[in-house]
Protein backbone atom coordinates (compact mmCIF):
# COMPACT_ATOMS: atom_id res chain seq x y z
CA UNK A 1 0.00 0.00 0.00
CA UNK A 2 1.21 3.50 -0.83
CA UNK A 3 0.89 6.47 1.48
CA UNK A 4 -2.02 8.61 0.20
CA UNK A 5 -1.97 12.35 -0.31
CA UNK A 6 -1.86 14.34 2.96
CA UNK A 7 -5.04 15.97 4.21
CA UNK A 8 -3.58 18.68 6.39
CA UNK A 9 -0.58 19.69 8.51
CA UNK A 10 -0.57 16.52 10.64
CA UNK A 11 -0.38 14.13 7.72
CA UNK A 12 1.99 16.40 5.80
CA UNK A 13 4.39 16.28 8.75
CA UNK A 14 3.89 12.58 9.42
CA UNK A 15 4.34 11.47 5.82
CA UNK A 16 7.50 13.58 5.46
CA UNK A 17 8.97 11.88 8.55
CA UNK A 18 7.96 8.39 7.37
CA UNK A 19 9.71 8.94 4.04
CA UNK A 20 13.04 8.99 5.93
CA UNK A 21 14.75 6.27 7.96
CA UNK A 22 13.42 6.02 11.53
CA UNK A 23 14.56 8.94 13.68
CA UNK A 24 13.43 11.13 16.56
CA UNK A 25 11.16 14.08 15.83
CA UNK A 26 9.32 16.64 17.91
CA UNK A 27 5.82 15.93 19.25
CA UNK A 28 2.68 17.44 17.73
CA UNK A 29 0.30 19.67 19.71
CA UNK A 30 -1.27 17.90 22.70
CA UNK A 31 -4.75 18.41 21.19
CA UNK A 32 -4.25 18.64 17.42
CA UNK A 33 -7.78 19.70 16.52
CA UNK A 34 -10.14 19.15 19.41
CA UNK A 35 -13.57 18.90 17.81
CA UNK A 36 -13.08 21.93 15.59
CA UNK A 37 -12.41 22.16 11.86
CA UNK A 38 -9.08 23.80 11.11
CA UNK A 39 -10.47 25.45 7.98
CA UNK A 40 -13.57 27.57 8.55
CA UNK A 41 -14.41 27.41 4.88
CA UNK A 42 -14.60 23.60 4.90
CA UNK A 43 -13.52 21.33 2.07
CA UNK A 44 -14.13 21.95 -1.63
CA UNK A 45 -17.82 21.14 -1.14
CA UNK A 46 -18.25 23.25 1.99
CA UNK A 47 -18.05 20.39 4.49
CA UNK A 48 -16.30 21.61 7.70
CA UNK A 49 -14.27 18.44 8.22
CA UNK A 50 -10.69 19.42 7.38
CA UNK A 51 -9.24 18.80 10.85
CA UNK A 52 -11.14 15.56 11.34
CA UNK A 53 -10.00 14.23 7.97
CA UNK A 54 -6.38 15.05 8.77
CA UNK A 55 -6.43 13.50 12.25
CA UNK A 56 -8.30 10.34 11.23
CA UNK A 57 -5.89 9.68 8.36
CA UNK A 58 -2.84 10.32 10.57
CA UNK A 59 -4.14 7.88 13.18
CA UNK A 60 -5.02 5.29 10.53
CA UNK A 61 -1.49 5.46 9.12
CA UNK A 62 0.04 5.10 12.60
CA UNK A 63 -2.08 2.01 13.19
CA UNK A 64 -1.41 0.53 9.76
CA UNK A 65 2.25 0.18 10.71
CA UNK A 66 1.06 -2.68 12.96
CA UNK A 67 -0.65 -4.42 10.02
CA UNK A 68 0.69 -4.50 6.46
CA UNK A 69 2.57 -1.21 6.49
CA UNK A 70 3.36 0.95 3.47
CA UNK A 71 5.69 0.62 0.52
CA UNK A 72 8.74 2.78 1.07
CA UNK A 73 8.18 3.10 4.85
CA UNK A 74 10.77 1.35 7.00
CA UNK A 75 9.22 -1.37 9.19
CA UNK A 76 11.22 -0.10 12.14
CA UNK A 77 8.86 2.89 12.35
CA UNK A 78 6.30 0.58 14.00
CA UNK A 79 7.85 0.96 17.48
CA UNK A 80 9.69 4.25 17.01
CA UNK A 81 9.27 6.28 20.26
CA UNK A 82 8.50 9.56 18.47
CA UNK A 83 5.88 7.83 16.33
CA UNK A 84 4.30 6.34 19.44
CA UNK A 85 4.13 9.79 21.10
CA UNK A 86 2.28 11.07 18.04
CA UNK A 87 -0.03 8.06 18.05
CA UNK A 88 -0.82 8.53 21.74
CA UNK A 89 -1.82 12.14 21.17
CA UNK A 90 -3.96 11.19 18.21
CA UNK A 91 -5.60 8.48 20.30
CA UNK A 92 -6.38 11.01 23.01
CA UNK A 93 -8.02 13.20 20.36
CA UNK A 94 -9.93 10.22 18.97
CA UNK A 95 -11.14 9.09 22.39
CA UNK A 96 -12.53 12.59 22.93
CA UNK A 97 -14.11 12.49 19.46
CA UNK A 98 -15.83 9.22 20.38
CA UNK A 99 -16.91 10.44 23.81
CA UNK A 100 -18.73 13.40 22.26
CA UNK A 101 -20.63 11.15 19.88
CA UNK A 102 -21.23 7.93 21.81
CA UNK A 103 -23.20 8.13 25.09
CA UNK A 104 -21.84 5.56 27.51
CA UNK A 105 -24.54 2.97 28.33
CA UNK A 106 -25.07 2.11 32.00
CA UNK A 107 -23.04 -0.88 33.19
CA UNK A 108 -25.34 -3.90 33.63
CA UNK A 109 -24.81 -6.75 36.10
CA UNK A 110 -22.48 -9.30 34.56
CA UNK A 111 -25.25 -11.91 34.11
CA UNK A 112 -27.30 -9.38 32.13
CA UNK A 113 -24.64 -8.52 29.54
CA UNK A 114 -26.01 -10.69 26.68
CA UNK A 115 -29.50 -9.26 27.23
CA UNK A 116 -28.14 -5.70 27.48
CA UNK A 117 -26.27 -6.14 24.20
CA UNK A 118 -29.45 -7.37 22.50
CA UNK A 119 -31.40 -4.41 23.88
CA UNK A 120 -28.74 -1.96 22.70
CA UNK A 121 -28.83 -3.41 19.20
CA UNK A 122 -32.65 -3.44 19.15
CA UNK A 123 -32.77 0.24 20.20
CA UNK A 124 -30.55 1.37 17.34
CA UNK A 125 -32.66 3.54 15.03
CA UNK A 126 -30.08 4.59 12.46
CA UNK A 127 -30.94 4.76 8.76
CA UNK A 128 -30.84 1.46 6.89
CA UNK A 129 -28.08 1.61 4.31
CA UNK A 130 -28.70 -2.02 3.39
CA UNK A 131 -32.38 -1.36 2.61
CA UNK A 132 -31.42 1.53 0.33
CA UNK A 133 -28.81 -0.55 -1.48
CA UNK A 134 -31.24 -3.45 -1.93
CA UNK A 135 -34.03 -1.39 -3.45
CA UNK A 136 -32.69 1.88 -4.84
CA UNK A 137 -28.91 2.00 -5.35
CA UNK A 138 -27.44 2.03 -8.83
CA UNK A 139 -24.25 0.18 -9.75
CA UNK A 140 -22.05 3.23 -9.18
CA UNK A 141 -23.38 3.65 -5.64
CA UNK A 142 -22.91 -0.01 -4.82
CA UNK A 143 -19.34 0.18 -6.11
CA UNK A 144 -18.73 3.18 -3.86
CA UNK A 145 -20.10 1.23 -0.90
CA UNK A 146 -17.68 -1.62 -1.64
CA UNK A 147 -14.77 0.82 -1.94
CA UNK A 148 -15.55 2.18 1.52
CA UNK A 149 -15.85 -1.30 2.96
CA UNK A 150 -12.56 -2.45 1.39
CA UNK A 151 -10.53 -0.40 3.88
CA UNK A 152 -11.49 -2.79 6.67
CA UNK A 153 -12.73 -5.85 4.82
CA UNK A 154 -9.37 -6.58 3.16
CA UNK A 155 -7.95 -7.11 6.64
CA UNK A 156 -11.18 -8.46 8.08
CA UNK A 157 -10.89 -9.87 11.61
CA UNK A 158 -7.30 -8.71 12.15
CA UNK A 159 -8.06 -5.93 14.69
CA UNK A 160 -10.19 -8.22 16.86
CA UNK A 161 -7.51 -10.91 16.77
CA UNK A 162 -5.36 -8.68 18.97
CA UNK A 163 -7.72 -9.71 21.76
CA UNK A 164 -6.88 -13.44 21.70
CA UNK A 165 -3.69 -13.34 23.83
CA UNK A 166 -5.45 -11.04 26.32
CA UNK A 167 -8.15 -13.56 27.21
CA UNK A 168 -8.31 -16.88 29.06
CA UNK A 169 -10.66 -19.84 29.13
CA UNK A 170 -14.16 -19.67 27.67
CA UNK A 171 -14.02 -16.10 26.28
CA UNK A 172 -10.75 -16.89 24.52
CA UNK A 173 -12.10 -20.12 23.03
CA UNK A 174 -15.20 -18.26 21.80
CA UNK A 175 -13.16 -15.52 20.15
CA UNK A 176 -10.91 -18.11 18.49
CA UNK A 177 -13.97 -19.95 17.18
CA UNK A 178 -15.31 -16.77 15.57
CA UNK A 179 -11.93 -15.77 14.17
CA UNK A 180 -11.29 -19.22 12.74
CA UNK A 181 -14.39 -18.83 10.58
CA UNK A 182 -13.29 -15.34 9.56
CA UNK A 183 -9.96 -16.77 8.38
CA UNK A 184 -11.61 -19.55 6.38
CA UNK A 185 -10.97 -22.42 8.77
CA UNK A 186 -7.43 -22.74 7.47
CA UNK A 187 -8.38 -22.56 3.77
CA UNK A 188 -6.96 -19.38 2.20
CA UNK A 189 -9.57 -19.22 -0.55
CA UNK A 190 -12.33 -19.15 2.08
CA UNK A 191 -10.86 -16.32 4.14
CA UNK A 192 -13.43 -13.55 4.29
CA UNK A 193 -10.89 -11.01 3.06
CA UNK A 194 -10.33 -13.17 -0.02
CA UNK A 195 -14.07 -13.54 -0.61
CA UNK A 196 -14.34 -9.75 -0.48
CA UNK A 197 -11.58 -9.47 -3.08
CA UNK A 198 -13.74 -11.61 -5.36
CA UNK A 199 -16.60 -9.16 -4.84
CA UNK A 200 -14.33 -6.28 -5.80
CA UNK A 201 -13.11 -8.05 -8.91
CA UNK A 202 -16.69 -8.86 -9.88
CA UNK A 203 -17.45 -5.14 -9.76
CA UNK A 204 -14.37 -4.21 -11.79
CA UNK A 205 -12.58 -2.67 -8.80
CA UNK A 206 -8.93 -2.84 -7.83
CA UNK A 207 -8.72 -5.56 -5.16
CA UNK A 208 -5.20 -4.75 -3.96
CA UNK A 209 -4.80 -3.95 -0.27
CA UNK A 210 -5.47 -0.29 0.51
CA UNK A 211 -5.91 0.73 -3.12
CA UNK A 212 -8.64 3.23 -2.24
CA UNK A 213 -7.27 4.65 0.99
CA UNK A 214 -6.91 8.11 -0.56
CA UNK A 215 -10.57 8.19 -1.64
CA UNK A 216 -12.40 7.34 1.57
CA UNK A 217 -13.45 10.04 4.07
CA UNK A 218 -12.68 10.27 7.77
CA UNK A 219 -15.89 8.54 8.87
CA UNK A 220 -14.79 5.41 6.99
CA UNK A 221 -11.33 5.57 8.57
CA UNK A 222 -12.92 5.97 12.00
CA UNK A 223 -14.59 2.56 11.63
CA UNK A 224 -11.17 0.92 11.30
CA UNK A 225 -9.51 3.22 13.81
CA UNK A 226 -11.88 2.33 16.63
CA UNK A 227 -11.16 -1.38 16.17
CA UNK A 228 -7.41 -0.76 16.26
CA UNK A 229 -7.77 1.52 19.29
CA UNK A 230 -9.60 -1.19 21.22
CA UNK A 231 -7.48 -4.05 19.89
CA UNK A 232 -4.05 -2.56 20.56
CA UNK A 233 -4.72 -1.63 24.20
CA UNK A 234 -5.22 -4.34 26.80
CA UNK A 235 -7.20 -1.93 28.96
CA UNK A 236 -9.74 -1.74 26.13
CA UNK A 237 -10.26 -5.49 25.77
CA UNK A 238 -13.81 -5.31 27.14
CA UNK A 239 -14.72 -2.66 24.55
CA UNK A 240 -13.09 -4.78 21.83
CA UNK A 241 -15.32 -7.75 22.68
CA UNK A 242 -18.42 -5.57 22.86
CA UNK A 243 -17.55 -4.06 19.49
CA UNK A 244 -17.19 -7.49 17.91
CA UNK A 245 -20.46 -8.66 19.45
CA UNK A 246 -22.36 -5.69 18.02
CA UNK A 247 -20.63 -6.23 14.69
CA UNK A 248 -21.83 -9.85 14.56
CA UNK A 249 -25.29 -9.13 15.95
CA UNK A 250 -26.05 -6.58 13.23
CA UNK A 251 -24.52 -8.39 10.27
CA UNK A 252 -26.77 -11.20 9.05
CA UNK A 253 -29.78 -9.25 7.74
CA UNK A 254 -27.77 -6.43 6.12
CA UNK A 255 -25.57 -8.95 4.31
CA UNK A 256 -28.66 -10.70 2.96
CA UNK A 257 -29.80 -7.34 1.59
CA UNK A 258 -26.36 -6.56 0.13
CA UNK A 259 -26.44 -9.86 -1.73
CA UNK A 260 -29.93 -9.13 -3.00
CA UNK A 261 -28.81 -5.67 -4.12
CA UNK A 262 -25.85 -7.07 -6.01
CA UNK A 263 -28.08 -9.70 -7.61
CA UNK A 264 -30.51 -7.00 -8.73
CA UNK A 265 -27.58 -5.14 -10.29
CA UNK A 266 -26.36 -8.18 -12.20
CA UNK A 267 -23.71 -9.52 -9.84
CA UNK A 268 -22.94 -13.22 -10.23
CA UNK A 269 -22.69 -15.87 -7.51
CA UNK A 270 -18.94 -15.36 -7.11
CA UNK A 271 -19.35 -11.65 -6.47
CA UNK A 272 -22.19 -12.29 -4.01
CA UNK A 273 -20.52 -15.12 -2.14
CA UNK A 274 -18.93 -12.82 0.47
CA UNK A 275 -22.31 -11.47 1.52
CA UNK A 276 -24.03 -14.87 1.35
CA UNK A 277 -21.34 -16.38 3.56
CA UNK A 278 -22.06 -13.83 6.28
CA UNK A 279 -25.80 -14.46 6.34
CA UNK A 280 -25.32 -17.89 7.91
CA UNK A 281 -21.96 -17.46 9.61
CA UNK A 282 -22.87 -14.30 11.50
CA UNK A 283 -26.19 -15.71 12.69
CA UNK A 284 -24.11 -18.35 14.51
CA UNK A 285 -21.43 -15.88 15.56
CA UNK A 286 -24.07 -13.64 17.12
CA UNK A 287 -24.86 -16.21 19.80
CA UNK A 288 -21.23 -17.13 20.42
CA UNK A 289 -20.23 -13.47 20.73
CA UNK A 290 -23.02 -12.42 23.05
CA UNK A 291 -23.06 -15.42 25.39
CA UNK A 292 -19.85 -17.46 25.20
CA UNK A 293 -17.53 -14.51 24.65
CA UNK A 294 -19.03 -11.38 26.22
CA UNK A 295 -21.18 -13.16 28.79
CA UNK A 296 -18.30 -15.31 30.00
CA UNK A 297 -15.88 -12.38 30.00
CA UNK A 298 -18.33 -10.31 32.05
CA UNK A 299 -18.64 -13.12 34.59
CA UNK A 300 -14.85 -13.14 34.97
CA UNK A 301 -14.49 -9.33 34.93
CA UNK A 302 -17.70 -7.80 36.35
CA UNK A 303 -16.05 -4.41 36.61
CA UNK A 304 -15.72 -4.24 32.81
CA UNK A 305 -19.36 -4.72 31.83
CA UNK A 306 -19.67 -1.03 31.07
CA UNK A 307 -16.71 -1.26 28.70
CA UNK A 308 -18.39 -4.13 26.83
CA UNK A 309 -21.52 -2.06 26.29
CA UNK A 310 -19.50 1.03 25.34
CA UNK A 311 -17.60 -0.91 22.67
CA UNK A 312 -20.90 -2.10 21.24
CA UNK A 313 -22.29 1.44 21.31
CA UNK A 314 -19.24 2.71 19.42
CA UNK A 315 -19.77 0.11 16.69
CA UNK A 316 -23.45 1.05 16.32
CA UNK A 317 -22.80 4.81 16.35
CA UNK A 318 -20.04 4.67 13.74
CA UNK A 319 -22.21 2.45 11.55
CA UNK A 320 -24.97 5.08 11.81
CA UNK A 321 -22.60 7.94 10.98
CA UNK A 322 -21.29 5.98 8.01
CA UNK A 323 -24.81 5.30 6.71
CA UNK A 324 -25.80 8.94 7.18
CA UNK A 325 -22.77 10.08 5.21
CA UNK A 326 -23.38 7.79 2.25
CA UNK A 327 -27.13 8.32 2.08
CA UNK A 328 -26.81 12.07 2.57
CA UNK A 329 -24.32 12.42 -0.26
CA UNK A 330 -26.28 10.20 -2.62
CA UNK A 331 -29.52 12.06 -1.99
CA UNK A 332 -27.72 15.25 -2.97
CA UNK A 333 -26.51 13.61 -6.19
CA UNK A 334 -22.90 13.64 -4.98
CA UNK A 335 -20.25 10.98 -4.58
CA UNK A 336 -19.76 9.62 -1.07
CA UNK A 337 -16.01 9.43 -1.73
CA UNK A 338 -13.46 12.20 -1.54
CA UNK A 339 -13.03 14.00 -4.86
CA UNK A 340 -9.33 14.53 -5.43
CA UNK A 341 -7.68 17.17 -7.56
CA UNK A 342 -7.21 14.50 -10.21
CA UNK A 343 -10.96 13.74 -10.08
CA UNK A 344 -10.26 10.05 -9.47
CA UNK A 345 -13.48 8.10 -9.08
CA UNK A 346 -14.57 4.49 -9.21
CA UNK A 347 -17.44 5.11 -11.57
Amino acid sequence: MQLPAPRGPLTERLFAELARPPHAFGPPPADPYGDRPSNQHGDRHGDPCFGEEDAQLALFVCYELHYQGFDGVDDRWEWNPSLLVLRERLETWFEGWLARRVPRPPAPPSREVPRALAALVAADDGPSLSAYLRSRADTAQFREFVVHRSIYQLKEADPHTWGIPRLLGRPKAALVEIQSDEYGGGRPERMHAELFRATMRGLGLDDSYGAYLGLVPGVTLAISNVMSLFGLHRRRRGALLGHLAAFEMTSSLPNRRYSQALGRLGGDAGARRYFDEHVQADAVHEQIAAHDMCGAFAAEHPGLTGDILYGAACALTLDRLFAEHLLGRWREGRTSLRETDAEVTVR
